[in-house]
């Protein structure tokens, strides 16, 4: 069975893209509330085991890290990678969430979308969720940077995955990265472009 190492995904109870049905899913968080199966920093994950997994899924926790974090959070996600598996990023898209809130007019309050936790305004999406920050009164749910998908592209690049997908919408950045070329397991199952370098 192949196994996916959830990073700061909160909860089990969160679900995951459909892709991963039938995987082992494992759960790390710094947050012990949400019984992860791993009780860790994100920035110290070179202390766990290496080559473990298959795929690391990290869906809007990225930017929890100051900028300078980031590096020591995707050196995690390679040291805990397998050889032939890959990281799924999923991280606000600053850059049309700015340009969402010019062309509309919008204050730093205003609502920009309505999820299923309430509605999001512009300073959430750029600070954090500021509820969640009020009611648990933990610090770590605040946002500490932002991500386009070309600062995405360079941090990941940067980090040594050489083979990377980004693509945008919704008011968020999708990246799928390897550090070599995408197995043909991966390839079918993210359905990407067969031919890549």
């Amino acid at each position: 069975m192949r196994k996916l190492l959830n990073v700061g995904g909160n909860s089990k109870a969160i679900p995951l893209p459909p892709i991963y049905n039938g995987w082992e899913h494992l759960l790390l968080d710094i947050d012990p509330k949400g019984a992860p199966d791993v009780v860790c920093d994100a920035r110290t994950m070179t202390s766990l085991p290496a080559a473990t997994y298959d795929a690391v899924y990290c869906s809007h926790n990225l930017e929890h890290y100051h900028r300078h974090e980031v590096p020591k959070v995707l050196a995690g996600f390679r040291h805990v990678l397998k050889a032939d598996g890959f990281v799924h990023l999923r991280v606000p898209d600053i850059g049309a969430v700015m340009q969402t809130a010019v062309q509309n007019k919008l204050d730093i309050d205003d609502v920009l979308y309505q999820s299923p936790a309430g509605p999001i305004t512009v300073r959430d999406v750029i600070y954090g969720y500021g509820v969640e920050i009020e009611r648990s009164g933990n610090d770590f749910f605040a946002h500490k940077t932002g991500f386009s998908a070309k600062s995405l592209t360079a941090v990941l690049q940067a980090a040594g995955f050489s083979n990377l997908f980004i693509g945008t919408g919704n008011l968020e950045v999708v990246a799928y990265a390897f550090t070599g070329k995408a197995s043909d397991y991966a390839t079918a199952l993210l359905k990407l472009p067969p031919v890549n370098a």
